[in-house]
Order: C-alpha cells, then structure tokens, then sequence
C-alpha cells in the first residue's frame, strides 16, 4: 500500500514537472526539437551502423534461446498499457545507466561497441514478435532521444512501421531512425516474420542551463521505485534462467 500511495505521489509530481522540464530541454537543445532527427547529427551513429553485421550475429545468438526474452512487461510493469500481451520481448544490455552483466556477457562485442557512445541511458535488444502493435502513446522527457538500429526486418516492409507525429518510417535493416519519443507515435507489424531492433536511449546533447535541468530529471527517474522495480524483475528473470541452466547441467552429468 505505501509503496503504491508513492508511485502515485511521484506521478502527479513527474507530471507536474514534465512540460516545464521539457520546455527548458527543447529551448537548450544543440540538435533542435523535431520529432525525427537526421542521424548525421549524433557522430555515434556512423559507428553503430558500421557495425550492425556483428551487432546482428550475436543478436541472433541470443535469440536462439528464447527463454532469455522477456516480455518488455514483465521487466517493466509499467509497460503493460501499451503492451498487455507477450509479443513486445526484451534482452536488456542497459537500463537507465545501470549495466547488466548477466546479459552483456553474452555480447561482448556490442558491449564494446555501446561503452563508446556518450551519455548511453538504455540498450536492449527489442523483439516484436508477428502482429505486434503497440497503440500511440509517448514517453516522458525530451532528456533522451531514442534509436532504432535494425537488425532484422520483415519481408513486406510496409507492414512494418512507425509513427512518430504524422511521420511515418518503414525500417530497413543497418540504417539507423532517430526520433524524440516525446511525441506520441504507434508501432505496427502486421507480418508474419519478427522484427528486431537494438534499442538505445541517449542523453540528448543539450546547452548549460538545459542540461543542468536533464541530469535532475533523469536522476530522479533511477532513483524512483519504477526503475528500481525493474531492476529487480530483471535480476529475477535472470536467477532462473541461471538456476534452469544449473539443472541442465546437473541433470546432463
């Protein structure tokens, strides 16, 4: 109960203080505030599109063992609105700053890679299983803008899409999409083949006082029970995956 009556408290306050914050961030910020950005603006880009061939291949390598995605609303409950069911699944490298070694194990290399990208808030593999559709919703602070690197795309790509503000993107694998989440959009794959992207949330390059601002948002966000629950529902998932491993193993001696 009290851990509800403070999820609560910290949602009227966060809404409270979202558009002042976003208006600051939007005024200071050294790539503008459009919906979609040109990725020439973010030099990390160049590097991570060089780069999607091996990013792919230890993708792939994960998921092989599907036991190791997650829906994305088991991890974090507070996705469930937009995604009630199974079919948005998860492989969280970062979350919010915090590193999770359980799971960069298994991608040494796109770890590299990512440990070079300044201001890297998330990355996870995300997995949109046939007939995904996540309905038009937004995200809460122009602090961070979010990437879509794609690894895996449908066939018929035009049933495979994004909506960011009237802004309509059909992925294509190696070409990375740059946009502010901030601004409602829906997702669709309306295909018979999964959709893979590896995910990122990054620090939006913003001028003093702006940034001064962003830090403070973004650090109340790790430190609220929202991404502390989510932490510990990742740490869960991963203790059984290592106890079943366990017993595989026991049981192959």
């Amino acid at each position: 109960m009290h851990d509800s009556r403070t999820r609560r408290a910290i949602l009227r306050v966060g809404k409270d203080l979202r558009a002042p914050f976003n208006r600051v961030l939007a005024r200071y910020s050294e790539v503008g505030d459009p919906p979609v950005f040109e990725p020439a603006l973010f030099p990390w880009v160049r590097s991570l599109e060089a780069a999607a061939p091996l990013i792919k291949k230890e993708s792939e390598q994960v998921l092989a063992v599907r036991d190791r995605l997650p829906p994305i609303s088991e991890i974090s409950p507070d996705h469930k609105r937009i995604a009630a069911d199974d079919r948005w699944r998860s492989f969280f490298l970062w979350g919010y700053g915090y590193r999770i070694e359980s799971n960069c194990v298994h991608c040494p290399e796109t770890v590299r890679l990512l440990e070079t990208i300044p201001g890297l808030m998330t990355a996870f593999f995300s997995v949109m299983l046939p007939g995904t559709h996540l309905p038009r919703h937004k995200g809460v602070s122009k602090a961070i803008v979010t990437c879509h690197l794609p690894l895996v795309v449908p066939d018929d790509a035009a049933s495979c899409r994004i909506d960011v503000e009237g802004h309509v993107h059909q992925w294509a694998e190696g070409d990375c999409f740059v946009f502010d989440d901030t601004y409602p959009h829906e997702v669709w794959n309306d295909t018979d083949q999964e959709r893979v992207v590896l995910l990122l949330h990054v620090k939006r390059p913003v001028r003093f006082p702006g940034s001064l601002a962003g830090d403070l948002f973004l650090g109340a966000v790790r430190r609220s029970p929202f991404i502390r629950d989510a932490r510990r529902n990742q740490d869960a998932w991963a203790e059984r995956l290592a106890e079943r491993d366990r017993l595989a193993a026991a049981d192959g001696e």
